[in-house]
């Protein structure tokens, strides 16, 4: 190479952040501008711009709004990662909280209030102060949500400085907004308390229902909610109530209208007066109605919410049937809601209508609308008596059709009509067996033979119907085959000629012999004692008289279904479900509970054949002592406290995690046991030394750390956090570690919960960690996660259980691993070890010259794990079998079982 070459290792260009850089502390305002429209666009797609944090911070000096909003966004956005630098914008919100123009001051305190940081929120406190008396109504509605992202951040503080009566005075304000945004907030506060913060008066409920007519849609929502949870003091008042909300209904937000209703219903219930109520039930029915002409999806959000409302209140719909038919164009989910919804309010009045619909439903492309159209004729039959016959024939009609599903479904709804009226429609029997060599669906063929066995009196050649299906009983599905003993029992009780004599024998041969399916296996054993010892007995059992059964067409429990009418317009009157079966909220004075842990981990195992043998027989000296393990030791209670302050996020958008389980907790400071494992040495961290280890102590897991400080300074601050991982380990409060002085050591008991930070994949005890003091930067390690500490105290098994669970899992579920280096030298004192880990001795057996180990163990939410441990004592060599329901984790299993054996 020439010297001249040099010139193609060197560049003029600086790189995207370094131009950013020049340009956001350039002289011009305009180039400034779009500098930071730049950044706010490489953030937008996911670039990491923190690091020009400063130097965009350093462009909020300025009166152009458009700068200062794009400013402020950057701040929402990185203040959590970068909480040392965001306190340098705080002078600045400071000074705009008090700034001439209004929407200035109110874009102020919404960004304080966005900025998740604690170290901000005593800044806060006396902007935001004066913004809930500014003049302006526009700041006030501003900080008044504000509040609310206040008390999530820390509640104690809120309360203190009096921002829970300033939202209450706002109720009283005279702009709407203003008032609604002071409802919302202290809605959203009771939301997230354990104790009553927001309850309507006489009072308040005068001003409330004259904001509501006065302010924007949103704000109409949130006071309507208010209201609906506001229990009237007569009927009188109720009736006051309604009739000011009742102009609500003919808005045009559907959520305004939802509201409305849901408010309504509840004061409904209070009143006394047939006439009202009648009235109130008209006046609902059009915006109902109306809501069905929006677009799909706002369809069925108002139909699930229908089905509920048909449900207590069934008159204020009884004649907009014809709203609910389907149209060719409506999704099928539209379709499925309106058929529900449509049995509801089906009525001997107008059966007929509802009835030709269905069959034209029944001629459809769709499956699946098909079959659901079926079943609702046949619903309709169970919930109408008079009107059994007519939907009984429409269902002939279908099944003369010939197409294989429709005659099938028919066939599944026609056994229940057999069970709602008996001995009434038995002459289509006929009809239906002559269908019965297209059956080829589990449900379909179970019902044709409920009905084949139920009155085989009246059928012919019922034995020869029987027969047909006989010949395929090991095939077939579980429920098949107990629907065919059954049937085959009551054909022998009720014609006990040779036919059926010979058909019984070979059913209870294949259903006791041939089967590993318990359920059917413990049937026929019973059916064969009570026809062999006496048949009368089996007569009485077996053709006893059946309930009637009832129409289903109303599901709901009537607690769930106030419940959920509570809930209308929200996404529990959509899934049907109480908010609490979907929704986890996770409060700062909630202590995490250890049923929390992680439950999907697994084995395998060999199969345990001569268990039974041994379980027989009394226990082996050295067996008996863990046959009767110890029991589970409860978890101590934790001590109320007051909300402890969050724990900053120390990696941020790094690794993408969480620290949503913040809980208080005292622990003692030091760690007791053996040495811990180092985790981060002291060359790695500048002179700190980690050692730790996850550990568990009266049913609750901890992480044991210990800090060691090799530098030349005090360290203190120690703030801790974990990745997602397969456990979702998380801590469960911060990390309480005094000031480490130098050359001293200090270390802590961390509780740990579960699930909170759960990743995808495949299982890993891989579990990585970030710690971090005010004096150093943040430190990241990885750590291994041993199974052991999950195993619970409740994990003993009876020996019949433990063999029953083992043969009811599939093969495919037991998994086998040897480990040629562990030499088993004292069998007391291994099973000791093993029973202080919570793995439970079930019983003992020799094969050969070789000892036969069967432990249970169990891991939270109930998950067994089986296990079969085989060697030769002072011999090198364990074989371990395990038979699990979730086998995908058996590597760590056998990870957690090589270290226990190795201690």
């Amino acid at each position: 190479m020439s010297g001249h070459d040099s010139k193609y290792f060197s560049t003029t260009k600086k790189g995207e952040i370094p131009e950013l850089k020049e340009e956001l502390n350039s002289q011009y305002k305009d180039k400034r501008k779009d500098a930071v429209k730049k950044v706010i666009a490489a953030m937008t797609v996911g670039k990491d711009v923190s690091s020009l944090f400063t130097d965009v911070v350093n462009c909020m000096q300025t009166e152009n709004l458009e700068l200062k909003k794009l400013v402020y966004l950057y701040l929402i956005n990185y203040a959590k990662s970068q909480p040392d630098l965001a306190i340098l914008a705080v002078n600045t919100f400071v000074k705009d909280s008090q700034d001439p123009n209004p929407l200035i001051r109110a874009l102020a305190v919404r960004t304080m209030g966005c900025i998740r940081v604690d170290k901000i929120t005593e800044y806060l406190c006396d902007p935001l102060q004066r913004c809930l008396k500014d003049d302006d109504p526009y700041v006030r509605k501003t900080a008044a949500i504000c509040v609310a992202k206040l008390y999530d951040i820390n509640a104690e503080l809120v309360e203190d400085r009096g921002f829970l009566e300033s939202l209450k005075d706002l109720i009283s304000d005279n702009n709407p907004m203003v008032v609604a945004n002071a409802v919302a907030a202290l809605a959203e506060i009771q939301e997230n308390s354990n104790r009553p913060i927001f309850e309507i008066t006489s009072h308040t409920l005068s001003k409330l229902l004259t904001a509501l007519n006065e302010c924007t849609e949103w704000g109409q929502v949130f006071i309507l909610d208010a209201l609906s949870k506001y229990k009237a003091a007569d009927a009188r008042e109720a009736e006051n109530i309604v009739e000011r909300v009742t102009p609500r209904l003919q808005h045009a937000n559907c959520a305004v209208v939802l509201s409305a209703v849901k408010m309504i219903l509840q004061q409904m219930e209070l009143i006394t007066s047939t006439d009202v109520v009648r009235n109130l039930c008209k006046k609902m029915a059009p915006p109902l109605v109306t809501l069905l002409s929006a677009e799909p999806e706002i369809q069925y959000v108002a139909l699930r919410n229908i089905n509920l409302i048909v449900q207590r209140r069934p008159t204020i719909l009884a004649h907009e049937i014809k709203v609910f038919f389907c149209k060719y164009n409506d999704p099928i989910y539209v379709k499925m809601e309106k058929l529900e919804i449509m049995i509801k309010l089906a009525s001997d009045r107008n059966i007929d209508q509802v009835l030709l619909e269905f069959k034209e439903y029944a001629t459809e492309v769709d499956v699946d609308f098909v079959r659901k159209a079926v079943r609702a004729i046949g619903r309709c039959a169970i919930k109408l008596e008079r009107a059994a016959e007519r939907c009984i024939t429409v269902l002939l009609e279908l099944i003369k059709i010939k197409v294989n599903y429709v005659v099938q479904e028919a066939i599944i709804v026609i056994k229940d009509i057999f069970r709602r009226y008996p001995n009434t429609y038995e002459s289509i029997i006929a009809t239906l067996c002559e269908s019965l060599d297209t059956l080829d669906e589990p449900e379909a063929k179970a019902s044709m033979i409920w009905i084949i066995g139920e009155y085989a009196e009246r059928i012919d050649n019922a034995d020869e119907l029987l027969e047909s299906f006989l010949e395929s009983f090991p095939e077939e599905p579980a429920h098949v085959q107990l629907q065919l003993l059954t049937a085959t029992v009551k054909l022998f009780l009720k014609k006990p000629t040779e036919g059926p004599q010979q058909m019984i024998q070979v059913v209870l041969n294949n259903a006791t012999v041939e089967t590993d399916n318990p359920d059917l296996r413990d049937r026929a054993y019973i059916y064969w004692r009570l026809l062999s010892t006496d048949p009368e007995a089996a007569k009485d059992v077996v053709l006893a008289e059946k309930p009637v059964i009832s129409d289903d067409s109303n599901l709901l429990d009537p607690s769930l279904l106030d419940e959920l009418l509570a809930n209308i317009a929200t996404l529990s009157s959509v899934y049907h479900k109480p908010p609490e079966a979907f929704v986890t909220r996770v409060k700062t004075t909630t202590q995490k509970t250890e049923d929390e842990d992680y439950g999907s981990e697994t084995g395998n195992s060999e199969s345990p054949a001569h268990i039974a043998d041994s379980a027989a027989s009394p226990p082996t000296s050295s067996g008996a002592p863990y046959a009767a393990a110890r029991q589970a030791a409860p978890a101590p209670a934790s001590p109320a406290h007051a909300a402890a302050a969050p724990v900053p996020d120390l990696l941020g958008d790094l690794i993408g995690m969480e620290n949503s389980a913040i809980v208080p907790v005292d622990q003692p400071a030091s760690p007791a046991g053996p040495p811990l494992p180092v985790v981060l040495p002291a060359s790695t961290g500048q002179g700190l030394q980690i050692s730790g280890q996850l550990t568990r102590r009266e049913g609750q897991i901890f992480y044991s750390l210990l800090f060691e400080n090799n530098t030349q300074s005090p360290l203190d601050g120690f703030m801790i956090q974990f990745n997602k991982n397969t456990f979702g380990l998380a801590a469960a409060g911060p990390l309480q570690v005094p000031q480490v002085q130098p050359g001293t050591s200090a270390g802590t008991l961390l509780p740990m919960v579960t699930f909170q930070n759960m990743s995808q994949g495949p299982p890993s005890s891989l579990l990585q960690v970030a710690v971090k003091n005010n004096q150093q930067p943040v430190w990241y390690f990885n750590d291994k996660i041993s199974l052991h500490v999950f195993f619970t105290e409740d994990g003993r098994m009876e020996r019949a259980n433990f063999l029953e669970t083992w043969r009811s899992l599939p093969d495919s579920n037991e998994i086998t691993r040897d480990f040629p280096g562990i030499v088993v030298s004292n069998v007391e004192a291994t099973l000791d070890r093993l029973a202080a880990s919570n793995m439970f001795f079930i019983a003992k057996r020799k094969h050969a010259n070789q000892d036969v180990f069967y432990f249970s163990v169990k891991i939270p939410r109930g998950i067994p794990f089986l296990i079969e441990l085989t060697t030769v004592v002072n011999n090198p060599g364990v074989k371990i079998a395990i038979k699990t329901p979730s086998p995908e984790t058996a590597p760590l299993f056998f990870e957690a079982m090589e270290t226990l054996l190795k201690d």
